[in-house]
């Protein structure tokens, strides 16, 4: 293990944030843990930084994960079971799930990030969250020392949840993941963009290739790209009402968009709550709201991680005030 003392995270951070790390490490091989564990600084898990904003200098150690590796465990006459270490980028994955045929993850892709993100947040796209094909969680238990393993229901999954993001916070760090895929794909079009984006494809038989390509068109033409423009993709969920509100509003905004969970809830996006409060494309200094899709925060250039959380929380309050909603943050603070 080798530490480094006040390292900029700029170039570890999708926003593109420059704030330093007091210690900062590469964690290339599970058998560093042990000693990564017995450091009395408070650690910091680092994956892709896809889905964190920084607002001040971080004190303890930041833990950048650089676990690779995809193997095939078992498999039989339906599905195969991957190990992938959490490390690993996660478009990367669903390509080479895709690329052998595998169905599962192919909504799912252009997400950005590392495969350690997507028990911790669920993540999801097109009908379709990780929760579905994930079979177990592999983690390092800060306090234990030791290798423990969580099946599906031990994680605790919800909407962009799980047991990860709360009582298992900052106490394990996840060292790998256990997928179930199918061999005979079960295809997911229910999304109404991504069944549109294949007819303008052409395709005639779907395949998990066609899925996979049709939704990287559809996240390209809406979402910047990272490498050019500082975001962290979808800044907030989307809000889940219930049918009683949905109804009020509905009586005044009869082209709201919607999901019905059940017959008590509702499910409306937080991007057009957004939009019609003005948001879409608004810019103070190099804070801004993304001109093509308001739920998406960016970074112009400079601006500083304490600037966009501030414009995160006129937002919340903007859409609790206009629609009665209180939108939550989908990205993790630090």
């Amino acid at each position: 293990m080798q530490l480094q003392q006040n390292k900029s995270l700029l170039p570890y951070n999708t926003f593109h944030i420059d704030v330093n790390a007091e210690f900062f490490t590469e964690l290339n091989d599970v058998s560093s843990l042990a000693e990564i564990s017995a450091l009395p600084q408070q650690k910091h898990i680092l994956g892709g930084g896809s889905n964190i904003l920084l607002i001040q200098p971080l004190k303890g150690i930041v833990i950048h994960n650089n676990l690779k590796g995809i193997v095939l465990e078992k498999e039989d006459d339906q599905h195969v079971w991957l190990r992938v270490a959490s490390g690993e980028i996660w478009h990367e994955l669903v390509m080479h799930t895709v690329n052998h045929g595998w169905g599962g993850l192919e909504n799912l892709a252009l997400i950005p990030g590392t495969v350690g993100a997507s028990p911790i947040q669920n993540i999801g796209a097109y009908g379709v969250e990780a929760k579905e094909t994930i079979e177990s969680v592999e983690c390092w238990s800060w306090n234990q020392r030791t290798l423990q393993n969580f099946s599906n229901s031990d994680c605790e999954f919800g909407y962009r949840d799980s047991i990860f993001k709360r009582i298992l916070k900052n106490e394990v760090l996840i060292t790998s993941v256990l997928f179930r895929l199918n061999k005979v794909p079960v295809y997911n079009i229910s999304y109404g963009a991504l069944e549109d984006e294949l007819k303008q494809m052409g395709v005639e038989e779907l395949s998990v290739k066609a899925i996979a390509y049709a939704v990287m068109n559809i996240r390209r033409s809406k979402l910047p790209d990272p490498k050019v423009t500082g975001n962290a993709g979808s800044f907030f969920k989307n809000p889940t009402i219930s049918k009683l509100l949905y109804d009020k509003i509905h009586a005044n905004y009869p082209g709201i968009p919607s999901y019905q969970v059940n017959e008590l809830k509702i499910k409306v996006p937080a991007g057009w709550l957004i939009e019609q409060c003005g948001w879409k494309g608004y810019r103070k200094n190099d804070a801004g709201v993304h001109a093509k899709q308001a739920l998406v925060l960016v970074n112009h250039g400079h601006a500083k991680g304490d600037e966009i959380w501030k414009l995160s929380g006129e937002i919340v309050a903007s859409v609790k005030e206009k629609f009665a909603i209180e939108l939550e943050r989908e990205v993790q603070v630090w």
